[in-house]
């Protein structure tokens, strides 16, 4: 059975998206490991993972989440002149700080995690008010993660693995993540060459990555659990939605009665067409990105899903019209380079 195009040359087979499916469960299992679970041997597991990569379907990274490290992420909403709001939008994109880059119309829609107070208030508060091309910007704080990344359950993959195979690859993960509390993380210089690489190869070696940071692979595994327990670092494995046959995206901006907002985040979190839901400060206070097959099917979904979650008082749906970059990953042609 083959799978929806990513281009007009690439095409996922039915053992490519089983074994996406293994990888969103663990994207650092091993491929002798995904190969028994799936009834396909090693070498055929390890060509069809690395053709995916090659052609841009896919792609496991290493993400850091800022909460753990006493940071904060904020959503940036511009309003851009006509004509300029491409080069805005690649301009973010080429900035480690800026995870994430959409167009809905003259709109550039972005994601900033700066790793300092002085970076981010430089961007935010300086850099770009002060363009020319910015007619306007609106911020706001995410306050609370209700889902994301491997948290994200694609509906075109439900069924693809039996309850059996799925139970043998690890539990389903939840993605739910507070803003952490207390004392914050420090990270090292070897630390920083650790994710830093991942962020590269979520699946790189421990050699490579002992060679990359100046540790032993024992240290290297030793300190990437201790980073995973903490929360400071988690795996992504990255879709390009076309593979899977979503042609539409949008970014939803909600207003939800406080009492209701954690009830209705997580409502959010459990269907498979929401990629990232995020409680965030503002008049909008609940944030969703989504992905849909087509605009009925998202007219579908808004209104008849989204329409009766609990406390839900606004709703405003901008659909997206290019993807630039996804969890640090650049976009083209709906292609992850």
């Amino acid at each position: 059975m083959e799978g929806p195009e990513v281009a007009d040359s690439i095409k996922l087979e039915h053992d490519d998206v089983r074994i996406l499916r293994a990888l969103l469960i663990d994207p650092r299992a091993g491929f002798a490991a995904v190969g028994s679970v799936l009834g396909l041997s090693e070498l055929t597991v390890a060509r069809r993972y690395r053709r995916m990569c090659k052609t841009g379907a896919i792609r496991v990274v290493g993400v850091i989440d800022p909460g753990a490290l006493g940071q904060s992420q904020w959503l940036v909403r511009l309003r851009c002149r006509p004509g300029s709001v491409t080069a805005i939008a690649d301009a973010l994109a080429q900035r480690p700080d800026v995870s994430w880059v959409a167009l809905t119309g003259s709109e550039v829609l972005c994601a900033v995690r700066s790793r300092t107070r002085e970076q981010r208030d430089d961007l935010l508060g300086r850099r770009l008010p002060r363009a020319a091309a910015v007619l306007d910007i609106q911020t706001s704080v995410q306050l609370r993660q209700f889902v994301a990344g491997r948290g994200h359950y694609w509906a075109a993959l439900a069924g693809v693995l039996t309850p059996a195979e799925e139970s043998a690859l690890g539990p389903r993960p939840f993605a739910e993540r507070p803003v952490a509390r207390g004392q914050a993380m420090s990270l090292t210089d070897a630390d920083d060459k650790l994710i830093a690489t991942l962020a590269v190869d979520g699946r790189a070696s421990l050699v490579d990555l002992a060679a990359a940071s100046g540790l032993t692979p024992g240290r290297v595994s030793r300190r990437m659990q201790s980073l995973l327990a903490a929360g400071v670092l988690y795996f992504d494995v990255e879709v390009a939605p076309g593979a899977l046959g979503y042609r539409t995206r949008a970014n939803l901006s909600m207003r939800v009665h406080p009492a209701q907002l954690k009830t209705a985040g997580r409502a959010l979190a459990e269907m498979p067409e929401v990629a990232f839901a995020a409680a965030v400060s503002g008049p909008h206070n609940l944030h969703a990105v989504v992905h849909c097959r087509d605009l009925d099917e998202l007219f579908e979904f808004t209104t008849e899903r989204v329409g009766t979650l609990p406390g839900l008082e606004a709703l405003e749906v901008s659909p997206i019209s290019r993807q630039v970059k996804q969890v640090g990953t650049r976009i083209d042609g709906g292609r992850l380079i």
